[in-house]
């Protein structure tokens, strides 16, 4: 494996460049590239521990006897940069698999850059549900989670406990705009309504004081935030100071990271609702996956895109092994339908399947953050309310639009 821990320092493009290699080499090597954000906004849940989850993945492949490398870029959320680094490494440096790509506008750039070159993209961290709707394509596995699956789990959970009236506060970009459409339409097939939105400039925002006091003037009942990264620790931590819901007013999460409550602490984050399809404290599976990272890297409990990126990882390197490496090489649509023709199963996700439509199918859980004084211990965040089966928590497939079904 080819990473050095001074190319996870560097920011722009594509670092931990592979040596060149004989043809011979490069036909019996599988080339792995994990493409994430190292420095920004989503750092903390992909970034740099997105990589490591990949290399636990080809540690316990170990005994599929697969020859594999990785490199690792930083795109800072760029969608040309994700672009550029995935033409570079498709075209020039013989990568079989791009890996993780946080930012949704990104990831469907370079989703179409995958499918021209016919390679395979093991997409962990975005969430937009476009990847298995409209934009679905033979070389695209989407693993832990969307849009739609959040706000079918969260924004659902919170209008039948009477928070019927929302007013959104969003990222403006893709997956922004995703989380608040398909939070909208389950607000309203559940009786609510959306009294209005405030969309913040990303990246670079961090004062969203005039947003949430646009929020709290609507006197909605609830606030769905419709962002991660560490944009989510500094809204909250703000409506905190302005005592939004001292003054009854809830935030709703539609999507939270383990990696952001830790970042806010329990004391202000205590009471968000959110739905993760991973969590590391959920059975003895989820946690030996925590321990081994832990022991091998120092990581920290993993986010649920870390734990998709080992799991994705894992599950392509068993249908290489099962097809042959040659034919993996040769064609990514190929290397992924063996993935969907195969049963899924690990230690982050435990048994799934994976659609036409390139949708991975497992549990979601619907979670509350602890108080402080219900924490046993570190990175004891969450008390899971509810489990959804894989079949209800993913939209139907009859609903996408993809054309490949």
């Amino acid at each position: 494996m080819i990473l050095e821990r001074r190319a996870l320092l560097l920011g722009g493009a594509a670092f931990g460049a592979l040596p060149r290699a004989s043809r011979a080499q490069a036909q019996q090597t599988l080339r792995l590239g994990v493409i994430s954000d190292m420095s920004g906004a989503f750092a903390d849940l992909s970034g740099p521990n997105s990589v490591l989850a990949v290399r636990q993945a080809v540690q316990d492949a170990a005994p599929l006897g697969l020859k594999v490398e990785i490199v690792a870029a930083d795109h800072q959320n760029k969608p040309d940069l994700a672009t550029n680094i995935a033409r570079q490494w498709l075209d020039r440096d013989g990568i079989d698999a791009l890996i993780d790509v946080p930012a949704s506008s990104a990831a469907l750039a370079v989703n179409g850059v995958v499918r021209e070159k016919n390679k395979v993209f093991l997409a962990s961290a975005p969430g937009t549900s476009e990847l298995t709707g409209a934009q679905c394509s033979p070389n695209t596995v989407q693993w832990t989670y969307d849009t739609w699956m959040l706000a079918n789990s969260t924004a659902r959970a919170v209008v039948r406990e009477g928070g019927d009236s929302w007013f959104f506060v969003t990222a403006d970009y893709a997956f922004g705009h995703s989380m608040e459409v398909e939070g909208g339409r389950i607000i309203a097939a559940e009786g609510g309504r959306v009294l209005g939105n405030a969309r913040f400039p990303f990246p670079g925002t961090t004062d969203f004081s005039a947003f949430l006091l646009r929020a709290q003037a609507s006197r909605a009942k609830v606030i769905g935030l419709a962002f991660g990264g560490t944009d989510m620790a500094n809204a909250v931590k703000q409506a905190a100071e302005f005592g939004l819901q001292r003054r009854g007013q809830r935030l709703a999460a539609l999507i939270l990271f383990i990696s952001e409550v830790h970042s806010m602490g329990l004391e202000t984050a205590k009471g968000l609702v959110c739905s993760e399809s991973f969590y590391w404290d959920v059975n003895d599976r989820t946690r030996a996956l925590t321990q081994r990272l832990r022991q091998n890297f120092n990581a920290p409990p993993p986010t649920m895109v870390q734990a998709g990126c080992y799991g994705v990882t894992l599950h392509y390197l068993k249908a290489v092994a099962d097809m042959g490496i040659a034919a993996a090489k040769a064609s990514g649509a190929a290397a992924v339908a063996r993935m969907k023709a195969m049963p899924c199963d690990d230690d982050a996700f435990g048994p799934g399947t994976i659609r036409a439509d390139g949708r991975k199918l497992h549990p979601a859980y619907l979670l509350e953050v602890k108080a402080p004084a219900e924490s046993k211990g570190p990175w004891d965040y969450y008390k899971v309310l509810r489990t959804v089966p894989g079949e209800q928590a993913f939209r139907p497939m009859a609903e996408g639009g993809c054309p490949l079904v």
